[in-house]
């Protein structure tokens, strides 16, 4: 079991008896706005802690890790993607110096590029990328980080449906080549329906959001 999660409040928008998250599946998030998925997925690294109530990861307490030791491992992609100015090359590279680890070769992110689709050269400039163009940088970066959990906050909300179902399809293809774990909020049910090996449906319901 990769998460289990009892007794959690949190700031009158959680309210969890029990929830159990396996490792090595993809777990989509769904639900009407305000009933806690991305709060939800804030406390699975650490990003905010419960009110009340215990998390575990792989059966340790969540509490007891070190938040950023914590995020090498359980990483989260938000809504927004975030770019700086410089190249593709820079960008890819970016996730990796900040959790200091080595760089990856270029034939590394040429694949991480391909993967999602992203048709750029690795010197070309980010200035000018659409909002679904930044949408695949963030995940072919997240792709190279290879942590052990990807949290995914509506990560092609700004691809259309086919590209979003093609895109994902091969990304998830791979994380399960790496035997990751993926906890995915998604907008489209077309794709929770099909790349979701179980589902999770927060409700906003007074006393129980779960």
């Amino acid at each position: 079991m990769m998460f289990r999660l009892e007794n959690i409040r949190y700031k009158g928008i959680l309210h969890i008896d029990e929830l159990k998250i396996s490792a090595c599946m993809v777990t989509c998030l769904t639900g009407e706005s305000g009933a806690g998925k991305t709060s939800l997925l804030r406390l699975l690294n650490r990003m905010d802690d419960p009110d009340s109530g215990s998390i575990y990861y792989q059966d340790q307490l969540l509490d007891k890790f070190n938040p950023i030791e914590l995020r090498r491992k359980v990483t989260m992609l938000s809504q927004t993607s975030f770019t700086l100015p410089g190249t593709i090359e820079e960008n890819l590279q970016l996730g990796l110096e900040l959790t200091e680890r080595k760089k990856k070769d270029k034939s590394e992110l040429v694949k991480a590029l391909e993967t999602v689709e992203l048709q750029k050269s690795l010197d070309e400039g980010t200035e000018n990328l659409s909002g679904g163009e930044k949408q695949r940088l963030a995940l072919a970066r997240l792709l190279l980080l290879k942590p052990e959990v990807y949290l995914l906050d509506e990560p092609t909300a700004a691809l259309d449906e086919e590209t979003e179902l093609r895109i994902m399809s091969r990304f998830l293809e791979e994380v399960k080549r790496e035997k990751g774990t993926v906890i995915m909020i998604t907008h489209s049910k077309q794709l929770a329906d099909i790349c979701a090996e179980k589902m999770i449906v927060l409700k906003k319901v007074k006393g129980s959001d779960y």
